[in-house]
């Protein structure tokens, strides 16, 4: 077996190693979904247990928002940060190989999120984006301030 470390670059400068082959990679990359992640799921099972009620990923909405509570006009996205390539996170890297494809396609995902923030705005929605570092970081602590964001910037 070969033996094949992959550099990746973040914003820091400072570099990643990867550990897998570019068909693993590949692979892996292929299976992230973009909906019923990880981070979603436990911030939805944490808002339910607080009593919150939401519908999925409407498709009526502009960038099928992850989490959708019609009774606070209140939509919540929950970002990956590698993929929406939050500012400053330490997950928010750039892969060597190929960055300038990598470079452009994370320019795309970020010029729409902001295009379906506006959309959605423009529609009369509160928008809310959480991001996977945070929910890493100290679930609780993010469920309890998306409750608090729900609940007291918009009395039903």
């Amino acid at each position: 077996m070969e033996s094949i470390q992959f550099g990746a670059s973040r914003q820091d400068g400072n570099s990643l190693v990867d550990v897998v082959s570019s068909k693993v990679r590949s692979r892996m990359m292929a299976g992230i979904g973009g909906k019923d992640t990880r981070p979603e799921l436990e911030l939805r099972k944490g808002l339910f247990a607080r009593g919150l009620r939401y519908r999925l990923h409407d498709r009526k909405l502009p960038g099928r928002p992850d989490i959708v509570l019609p009774r606070w006009n209140a939509v919540v996205f929950v970002h990956g940060c590698f993929w929406h390539q939050h500012p400053g996170c330490r997950y928010a890297s750039t892969p060597s190989t190929r960055a300038e494809f990598w470079m452009d396609k994370f320019a795309k995902n970020v010029e729409r999120d902001g295009r379906n923030i506006a959309a959605l705005e423009a529609l009369g929605w509160r928008v809310r984006i959480v991001w996977e570092c945070d929910i890493k970081a100290d679930l609780d602590a993010t469920i309890l301030n998306v409750e608090r964001w729900i609940r007291d910037e918009h009395s039903a």
